[in-house]
């Protein structure tokens, strides 16, 4: 399973480079798309946005107001879900996502990370 980190920061107080951190050492493989390259755990965070394959899951960390430019990229990388972190829920993207037979969940990364239910 491979999870896109859209809103990846290399900044150590941002719940998304926890959610990084975690999940490599979780075992996953990870791929970022942030504001800024750089990198985190060894995973490269890239301002591009890039058709990475095999997409299972894309974790949000950007805000509702700030997601529009990703609709049609999010799709396109055909994920099998999507998470909305706490503070980046969209229902206009949620339907977005439902028209295109594309699950999506509001949780929080690291709580399912840590309860084992990722």
């Amino acid at each position: 399973m491979k999870t896109l980190v859209l809103g990846a920061s290399t900044n150590p107080s941002r719940y998304s480079y926890l959610a990084i951190n975690r999940l490599v050492t979780n075992g996953y493989k990870v791929c970022a798309i942030g504001t800024k390259d750089g990198t985190v755990e060894g995973i490269k965070i890239t301002v591009k946005k890039i058709m990475f394959e095999n997409i299972d899951t894309v974790t949000v960390y950007v805000a509702a107001k700030n997601q529009a430019d990703y609709y049609t990229y999010i799709i396109d990388l055909k994920p099998r879900r999507v998470l909305f972190n706490p503070g980046t829920e969209n229902p206009l993207f949620e339907q977005l996502l439902t028209k295109n037979n594309i699950e999506f969940e509001r949780a929080c990364t690291l709580v399912l990370l840590s309860l084992g239910v990722y």
